[in-house]
């Protein structure tokens, strides 16, 4: 295991570290104070979203929502709608109903104890140590994808990182390295060193301020650590969807909650079968999902996103009702609506059907 092996060895490589941090660290809205709300807020968004684009969000969010009693009473669609973008939708929900027990039980506050934090929905022992460490200035270390590499380089670990004795010496080396004078500061640093200099390709190890500690630049394998995984193969999946206009009013239905994207709203649509054109596809889901019997679809968009380990190209037709249509029978569907142009971007959205609203209005 890497471990510095006098006092003044680690006090150096701390102040060095720290040092940097102070000249270079990013301008970004939550350490502006370090309100523990904010924290909590930009540390949830930050799962699996680059920072910079974390800053966005956060603005907006703490535009609408100030404060904890904000959330806790707004409507879901004005949290998803805020949230949209930003992809793994239960995290927001998790973050109103976090919002929610605060109110009831901590009168507003979050809580500065670990325990606490982690009966709360959403928060886990990462976030809980984050919110600790950064909100509170506890000392408690953290463990992210930019320490994990940072430290696979420091102690130049020459195995996959999410094997268990790997992982064990790693939250070894965040405990033994823990600046506990000022854990806030000590931990965004490492966090930003990863993000801005220990990068995952092409390091800058040439502004390194810690590069006469690690084993990997001494080794001349820093281009191999942390060692790789094994990419997963990308599913491709091709989706159908309808847009229904009628009168000037569009036809939108909201996913079911239990759904992968569950509370968002959508043009009626799916998956296409084995052997199935998208026009059939479009004209076989409408039917499923609401039971009205669409004609004559006619293309419109096809837009494709990705999400984890899918490539979704979404076909976008548009579809004939008849002259006097009953009311659609919602068989995956918990609410649906007509509403105007203009007012089809109030809804939140998966990505593809945002996309879709978006070249609807440039028309």
């Amino acid at each position: 295991m890497f471990k510095l092996s006098t006092e003044s060895q680690q006090q150096s490589f701390q102040y060095q570290l720290l040092n940097w941090f102070h000249l270079h660290k990013r301008s970004l809205p939550w350490r502006d104070d370090y309100i523990p709300y904010h924290v909590w807020i930009s540390e949830i968004m930050g799962q699996q979203t680059q920072m910079e684009r974390v800053a966005d969000y956060f603005l907006r969010w703490i535009d609408r929502f100030p404060s904890v009693a904000s959330v806790a009473a707004a409507p879901e669609r004005d949290i998803l709608k805020v949230w949209e973008g930003l992809g793994y939708y239960s995290r927001a929900r998790n973050i109103q109903k976090t919002a929610q027990l605060l109110m009831e039980e901590y009168l507003g506050e979050v809580p500065a104890s670990h325990k606490d934090l982690l009966s709360l929905p959403g928060i886990g022992p990462y976030t809980a140590a984050a919110i600790l460490s950064i909100g509170f200035n506890q000392p408690w270390p953290l463990l992210d994808a930019n320490v994990e590499r940072v430290f696979s380089r420091l102690a130049d670990i020459d195995k996959p990182l999410k094997l268990k004795d790997t992982r064990k010496e790693l939250e070894n080396m965040a405990d033994e390295l823990l600046y506990h004078k000022d854990p806030r500061n000590w931990n965004q640093a490492l966090m930003e060193f990863g993000a801005l200099v220990c990068t995952p390709k092409k390091p800058t190890c040439s502004l390194c301020p810690v590069h006469s500690f690690c084993l990997a630049c001494k080794r001349d394998t820093v281009d191999w650590r942390p060692v790789p995984r094994k990419k997963k193969a990308i599913i491709e999946i091709t989706m159908a969807c309808g847009i229904l206009c009628r009168d000037n009013l569009f036809f939108i239905q909201q996913r079911l909650d239990d759904d992968i994207w569950g509370g968002l709203w959508e043009f009626p649509g799916g998956r296409l079968l084995e052997n199935e054109s998208p026009e059939q596809a479009v004209i076989r889901e409408v039917a499923e999902e609401t039971e009205w019997q669409v004609i004559n679809p006619v293309p419109f968009q096809s837009v494709v996103h990705h999400y984890t380990r899918y490539r979704v190209t979404l076909h976008s037709f548009w579809c004939q009702l008849p002259q006097t249509p009953m009311q659609p029978v919602l068989h995956a569907a918990t609410d649906a609506a007509w509403v105007t142009l203009q007012e089809l971007s109030e809804y939140p959205y998966p990505a593809g059907h945002r996309n879709l609203v978006q070249l609807l209005q440039k028309q």
